[in-house]
């Protein structure tokens, strides 16, 4: 990589970066599910990514932000949040996925995507933020870490 700085706008999509948002989706199950979970529909993003990301611009309680240089989507952030449980009674807005190309990572991009979603969650009313990782993907941990989140439980499988 250049020492150059790429200029990168992250702003929430529009119906035109549908299919950024797929390819970027393509390359986030490709590198993360893709290495790590087989149980996982790897072709999620091809099959389906289309209408899910087109009717997520329009969901007041989703969040759909791209990372643009030049009109080319090179990183995004999905989010939902949702109303809190009898159990549970908070609102939570849940980071769903999160993904910037190799060539635009350690430019602090990551950060302000997080920036933008935890704007938008307490914008939202939310009380807590919420985002999932692989326990193998210690890298994308650390990330998380470093902007304020914090493990609070462990999910454990057994292949049956």
């Amino acid at each position: 990589m250049s020492d150059q700085r790429h200029v990168v706008v992250v702003r929430k999509a529009e119906h035109a970066d549908v299919e950024g948002l797929v390819a970027c989706s393509r390359a986030l199950f490709a590198e993360d599910a893709g290495t790590r979970d087989p149980s996982i529909n790897v072709d999620w993003p091809r099959e389906h990514g289309p209408q899910r990301f087109a009717a997520g611009i329009e969901d007041p309680d989703r969040l759909l932000l791209v990372a643009d240089q030049d009109g080319q989507v090179v990183g995004h952030l999905t989010a939902v949040v949702a109303e809190g449980a009898v159990m549970r009674p908070v609102r939570v807005a849940s980071l769903v996925s999160m993904y910037v190309q190799p060539a635009y990572r350690r430019e602090r991009l990551g950060e302000r995507l997080i920036g933008e979603f935890t704007t938008w969650a307490k914008d939202k009313g939310a009380q807590l933020a919420e985002v999932t990782a692989y326990s193998s993907n210690t890298e994308a941990i650390r990330f998380y870490e470093r902007n304020g989140f914090e493990s609070k439980s462990v999910t454990m499988e057994a292949a049956l």
